[in-house]
């Protein structure tokens, strides 16, 4: 992803979740993502980055199990967690950096 670090960089939390295709979990996160993009409106920017597309920005983040899903504000990861996340949980902590 080309825009990678201009969209991380901007005021705005940016939530990026790191799967693949052929990850059940990551597939299961698919609706959770939605939810909390939805619930979230333009407080904060959702993104979702395939691993196998994008390995320099996973390996630049250490991305080692799928989905991963990390919080950046101002361009630093300020929250990771791997696993599926709840709705809830992701919004907790967005709403901590608005």
């Amino acid at each position: 992803m080309s825009n990678f670090n201009e969209i991380i960089n901007s005021n705005k939390p940016t939530l990026v979740d790191f799967w693949a295709p052929w990850c059940g979990p990551c597939k299961m996160m698919t609706p959770i993502i939605e939810e909390t993009k939805n619930t979230l409106g333009d407080k904060a920017t959702v993104l979702k980055i395939n691993v196998d597309e994008n390995k320099e920005v996973s390996i630049k983040y250490g991305i080692r199990s799928i989905p991963t899903l990390v919080l950046f504000q101002n361009g630093k990861p300020v929250w990771r967690q791997s696993g599926v996340v709840q709705s809830k949980k992701l919004i907790e902590e967005v709403e901590k950096m608005v």
